[in-house]
């Protein structure tokens, strides 16, 4: 009997890459629902949307609850915060955007040009 290789599971950029799972977490950021109602959102199949929820799942973005036949998903923004992967990956750039930020402040300070 052949063994399969282990697949590591998706990490966040990996789950993140994608802007339908992006929206996915827009929607579940807003409140947990259903595949059904996430299917709604998408000109794709509800396979299709599975198939990206399961990507979330894999990468602890995304759990889901069982309700009778149903299944709900809900958001585990743990890694999105400050202190999760994308976070601290996302801080080292913070340089860059806060040395604009401060040349438009001192741009604005200045006044209207005329």
């Amino acid at each position: 009997m052949a063994t399969r290789p282990h697949i590591p599971p998706p990490d966040v950029f990996t789950a993140i890459a994608h802007p339908a799972r992006r929206h996915i977490l827009d929607l579940l950021a807003q409140q947990d629902q259903p595949v059904n109602a996430l299917a709604a959102h998408f000109d794709m199949s509800r396979p299709a949307v599975s198939q990206h929820l399961r990507i979330l799942l894999d990468a602890g973005l995304v759990t889901e609850q069982r309700q009778g036949r149903h299944r709900r998903y809900h958001l585990e923004p743990d890694q999105l915060q400050p202190g999760g992967a994308l976070h601290t990956w996302l801080a080292q750039y913070e340089r860059f955007w806060d040395h604009n930020f401060q040349r438009l402040q001192k741009l604005l300070a200045k006044g209207p040009v005329k």
